[in-house]
């Protein structure tokens, strides 16, 4: 019955283990994997090229779409199987052999990587791994969970190796919308006005001359973690529903909104579930990542249609999706990310993007990757896509933590993510500064009086003040401004 999923006869003939696939890697490879945010990823090759590189020591570049699942991140990370790695990155052994230098890690914006391919400022795709539910008459793929990516990687890897996963069942065709956008300088514009439009194929276009290898996968993608709402992540949602309310009331949005993108996590999660319960109705996505949120709003008739570029839930919701698709295929549709993040779609829609920051500080400049400024979490992924053009730019965090021993509210960041221009408003579970028109000593003062937890408000408006004094368009004191990150370094505490 597997055999019926590759409806291309001369290809029946590339099956193989996929040990034998993994034999198809060299060292010094640049590798292409499907996969974005555990969603649609390689599950046998790479782990067996991690299997065979930690007996070999082989090393290859890795570019995926995003986050890789089944810890296979960190089974390369572990065989010393990655030289470089890119665009983005969540298990904790990679990170750690990143902050070591023992890997090389590039933090792209994620609708510039298939960008730089195509215009060979990337080194080429050597080989391909690709997860999809069938291969088509014509040789083209569907795709499973996720696009990402796998488009690029398709039509510019030299060689592609194929997974077909028949835990996913064939019904997802039709889910997907393939569109390639022309090479410069002959680009078109791209025809969507509204998340539901669908411009392109059901299937990605591949050559079936580059198929090298073809493994037979049964395994579901990792679950997403979905961490229930604490009172700072329901604080922090609740300050941004009274914003939507009132900027009804002003007349500034309707009911309906604008196209919502949400971060992954917690946060986002506990935002968009607000809206359960809220008065806006047919609300729309216009994101990279659907969540269990998405699929519970539309379920309570709050959601009307979601665009994005992977599906990446809860087991529960995965079987729910999944398992009765017909319910649910003409409310969502899945993209390459360089159309769902493609920073021109983003500006004509209007979208109200929602990220997570690690810190910002009181001018509204934004790190939402590093830590202490040297040490990467996760990478910048597509929050910079979305912050410098969206309709409205918000960026949450919590005012403190660690028992208040770090103030997430800092007279500096450490790493610069996001600058000041690109931020409209900041949420803490303290509450909400709207920056818009506000010049740069109204943006602080307004930061310190919404945004910082009690315990660091006096010693953070001491810092202004006295900066003030001193004078300048952006007023600080260099020799204080990272005391706050030595006093945590020295002490276990920013407090004085």
């Amino acid at each position: 019955m597997a055999y019926e999923r590759i409806r291309l006869a001369s290809l029946k003939d590339k099956v193989m283990p996929a040990e034998q696939a993994a034999l198809l890697i060299k060292n010094g490879m640049v590798v292409g994997s499907s996969g974005f945010t555990k969603a649609g990823d390689s599950k046998a090759v790479l782990p067996a090229f991690a299997a065979r590189a930690k007996r070999e020591n082989l090393k290859i570049t890795l570019m995926t779409g995003a986050s890789l699942g089944h810890d296979t991140d960190g089974k390369l990370a572990e065989a010393g199987a990655l030289s470089k790695r890119m665009p983005f990155q969540v298990d904790r052994t990679l990170r750690n052999k990143i902050n070591a230098g023992e890997v090389l890690f590039i933090d792209q914006h994620l609708s510039e990587s298939a960008e730089l391919l195509h215009s060979k400022n990337l080194p080429p795709v050597d080989i391909a791994v690709i997860e999809v539910a069938f291969i088509d008459r014509d040789g083209s793929i569907v795709p499973t969970t996720s696009v990402g990516n796998s488009v690029t990687f398709a039509a510019l890897a030299k060689q592609v190796i194929l997974e077909i996963n028949t835990a996913v069942s064939e019904d997802v065709y039709g889910i997907h919308d393939i569109y390639q956008a022309e090479d410069y300088p002959h680009r078109n514009v791209i025809p969507i006005v509204a998340p539901w439009n669908k411009i392109g194929r059901k299937t990605i276009p591949l050559d079936p001359s580059k198929v090298v290898g073809i493994v037979f996968t049964d395994m579901l993608d990792s679950p997403a973690d979905i961490a229930v709402a604490d009172s700072k992540t329901t604080a922090i949602a609740k300050h941004i529903l009274n914003f939507f309310e009132n900027e009804v009331l002003l007349g500034h949005l309707t009911d309906r909104l604008l196209p919502i993108q949400a971060g992954i996590g917690k946060v986002a999660n506990a935002v968009l579930m607000g809206f359960k319960d809220s008065n806006f109705y047919d609300l729309t996505m216009f994101s990279e990542v659907l969540q269990d949120s998405t699929f519970d709003l539309i379920d309570a008739g709050k959601l009307s249609f979601a665009s994005a570029s992977s599906v990446t839930v809860s087991a529960d919701c995965y079987q729910r999706v999944f398992g009765d698709l017909q319910k649910y295929r003409e409310k969502f549709v899945l993209r390459p990310q360089n159309i769902s993040n493609t920073p021109g779609l983003i500006r004509r829609l209007g979208i109200i993007a929602i990220n997570t920051a690690i810190e910002f500080d009181l001018y509204g400049n934004v790190n939402s990757t590093h830590i202490s400024g040297s040490n990467i979490m996760n990478g910048i992924g597509g929050s910079g896509d979305f912050a410098r053009n969206a309709y409205l730019s918000i960026f949450v965090t919590q005012a403190a933590s660690k028992e208040n021993a770090i103030s997430h509210v800092l007279p500096m960041v450490s790493h610069v993510d996001h600058t000041e221009h690109d931020v409209d408003i900041l949420v803490t579970d303290v509450g909400l500064a709207d920056l818009r028109g506000l010049a740069p000593r109204e943006r602080a003062q307004k930061i310190i009086d919404n945004c910082v937890h009690p315990d660091y408000k006096e010693q953070l408006q001491s810092y202004f003040s006295r900066a003030c004094e001193r004078g300048g368009h952006t007023p600080h004191l260099l020799e204080e401004a990272f005391s706050w990150h030595l006093r945590l370094a020295e002490a276990g505490t920013m407090k004085k």
